[in-house]
């Protein structure tokens, strides 16, 4: 089932889910770690895990972050849906690394900003 496209739609649904796990970007995870996500680089396997099985393994992990889920079924090709979230942001001082997934779009920002971050992705919805 495709997602949505409409950006005033795709807006109005963010629905945004603080997760409450501490996550950090870890290079070359052995194989017993369980990454949330990973991708491909010339440099490695660059990977999304928690910062409980970075500390566990040794890995030397960077960003600490938050993971917020955007609960709206946006579709791969949604036009403008995730620069006005990271604009709106940015606007508040808040660096964000998004990932999309299927079915839903991801973010990871800072961990003492995740209360920040929350609030301005609920007054977009409210716009």
């Amino acid at each position: 089932m495709p997602g949505d496209t409409d950006l005033e739609r795709l807006l109005a649904g963010i629905g945004p889910l603080l997760h409450p796990r501490r996550y950090v970007f870890v290079v070359d995870p052995p194989s017993d770690v369980e990454p949330l996500a990973t991708i491909r680089e010339d440099e490695g396997l660059s990977a999304i895990v928690t910062a409980d099985d970075a500390a566990a393994h040794g890995l030397a992990g960077a960003f600490p972050c938050a993971g917020i889920t955007l609960r709206v079924h946006s579709a791969l090709d949604a036009v403008g849906f995730l620069a006005v979230i990271t604009r709106a942001l940015a606007d508040a001082g808040i660096g964000t690394n998004p990932v999309a997934g299927f079915h839903h779009d991801h973010l990871f920002v800072p961990w003492e900003r995740r209360d920040d971050a929350m609030e301005v992705l609920r007054a977009l919805t409210r716009r």
